[in-house]
């Protein structure tokens, strides 16, 4: 899609096609598009098609209501914030009194938009004609344009002082096929001149990866760790609020896990639960604190689940009850499995080579029920623990 293109979908022409393609299926577009290129521009039905396609994607992050009346590109799709998550951070500067945000890398807008509906006005400034155009359409679609200035610009060129507070996504991705980008210097714009934009606003958000170091941490910034319904979407450093603090936040929620220094839980022998943390948790490297309430300790000193006697409530890990422990062998494995005729099996690893879909073919589950194999490390041995999830209490 390009620019011209994608302004023949602003108009009104295209948006009455784009409502005419809406729920458009894949093996339905060759048919849809011979026929609606008997009336339309072909250029303009491939670009209403694309876009359908867009939003159908779209809607795993915005919502289906938002996302058929929003503008996307590719690109777009991918880096965007889960409206979820950007709504939580939207929040967390509103209670810290920001009225304004310069939203520096904005992309099509969806942190500018989880912004404007939080109260705040926002300038959202991104190089890319093309993504900005997007971010402007998505504001004007949304009724958001009064909230949402977009402005075409480098982010390296703007004057943040007018603003309560900043808030920068980097590019994380490219290189060869647009892959991920692992060095924080790499990003674009850099991570230094994040920091650096940060350092000089009252308060400040940088998204980064959640794979980032905590060495590369600042010391003046807090890092917060965020998942959503137990995926890890992203790391933000915030400047303006705790300094050296570290939490995991959990959504829905949001529940909060706050560090607080604690060491490393003690290797303990197998217990009948075990606790698998949130991954938020574990990239925090919050371990410690969410195994405080459970009296627990750890399989092993280098893998991150809990094991306990007694089950607790806590909402920063799901528990098992562990009914067998096994040495690893796949032969012992099946059998045991058979006789408890089990044909739903859930693998999960830490600490293992073994990749579950080669263990399910190779220990081949039949039956009626259902189990959880867990292939780990006890106290440096390589172990398979095998239950199921535990009643959940209300947390």
């Amino acid at each position: 899609m390009n620019d011209v293109s994608f302004a023949s979908l602003l108009t009104p022409e295209g948006h009455a096609l784009l409502d005419e393609v809406r729920g458009t299926e894949p093996a339905q577009e060759l048919a849809v598009a011979t026929r609606l290129r008997r009336t339309h521009p072909a250029e303009l039905v491939s670009a209403a098609l694309g876009q359908a396609r867009l939003r159908r994607r779209a809607a795993a992050k915005f919502g289906a209501e938002d996302a058929e009346r929003m503008f996307f590109t590719p690109n777009g799709v991918e880096q965007s914030t889960r409206t979820t998550v950007a709504a939580h951070r939207a929040e967390r500067l509103r209670a810290l009194g920001v009225r304004s945000v310069a939203d520096l890398c904005s992309g099509i807008g969806g942190d500018a938009i989880a912004l404007a509906r939080a109260g705040i006005r926002v300038l959202a400034v991104d190089r890319d004609p093309l993504t900005a155009a997007a971010a402007r359409a998505n504001a004007d679609a949304l009724g958001l344009s009064g909230l949402i200035e977009v402005r075409e610009a480098d982010v390296t060129e703007i004057d943040t002082a007018p603003y309560d507070a900043v808030f920068v996504d980097p590019a994380r991705r490219g290189g060869r096929a647009g892959g991920r980008i692992f060095d924080p210097e790499a990003y674009s714009p850099p991570l230094s001149w994040a920091v650096g934009a940060a350092r000089k606003a009252p308060v400040a958000a940088l998204k980064i990866a959640p794979g980032i170091p905590h060495e590369t941490v600042p010391a003046e910034a807090e890092a917060e760790w965020i998942s959503d319904g137990g995926d890890v979407k992203e790391a933000v450093l915030w400047f303006g609020t705790e300094p050296g603090l570290v939490r995991a936040t959990l959504l829905p929620g949001p529940r909060v896990l706050r560090g607080r220094g604690l060491p490393d839980p003690p290797v303990r022998p197998v217990g009948r639960y075990l606790y698998e943390p949130d991954g938020a948790v574990i990239r925090a490297h919050l371990v410690a604190e969410a195994a405080a309430g459970l009296e627990g300790g750890l399989l092993d000193e280098t893998i991150a689940y809990i094991t306990a006697d007694s089950l607790r409530p806590t909402p920063y890990a799901t528990a098992y009850e562990i009914t067998d422990r096994l040495p690893f062998n796949l032969k012992k494995l099946r059998a045991l499995l058979r006789e408890r005729e089990v044909g739903v099996l859930t693998v999960k690893k830490r600490g293992s080579a073994v990749e579950p879909e080669e263990l399910r073919r190779k220990v081949r589950p039949q039956g009626p029920h259902a189990a959880t194999v867990f292939l780990t490390r006890v106290a440096g041995a390589p172990t398979m623990l095998i239950g199921h999830p535990a009643p959940r209490h209300p947390a």
